[in-house]
């Protein structure tokens, strides 16, 4: 699949399967909520509201009112591939997300998810 077919994705599509990941592990919508907010600045309300619009999951990134600096910490692989070495920006954003969805997923505490 192309990077401009996964932009132009629904988010409302996508994010469910990223929370599903993370619920079929024992983990919580508002915890996956709450990274995902951590990450790209946006409010728990604007979170669902984006969630009932059409916004494309590319847009979602490209709108993010403050995309974390932390999140140059992430490190790791997702889908075989090192979200450090992703060359391109978008992607590397959406890969991140992935990432803190993973480690989610398999127990690591929400507060070195944050990278304190």
């Amino acid at each position: 699949m192309t990077n401009e077919k996964i932009y132009g994705m629904p988010f409302a599509k996508l994010y469910p399967m990223l929370v599903a990941k993370a619920e079929k592990k024992g983990r919580t919508k508002e915890e996956a909520d709450e990274i995902t907010c951590w990450l790209t600045g946006y409010s728990a309300e604007t979170l669902n509201e984006l969630l009932k619009g059409d916004i494309t999951y590319g847009d979602f990134f490209r709108q993010a009112p403050e995309l974390n600096p932390k999140r140059r910490l992430i490190k790791g692989v997702v889908c075989g591939v090192r979200v450090e070495d992703v060359e391109e920006p978008l992607m590397q954003e959406i890969r991140y997300l992935d990432k803190l969805i993973d480690e989610l997923a398999k127990g690591k505490p929400v507060e070195k998810i944050f990278r304190s």
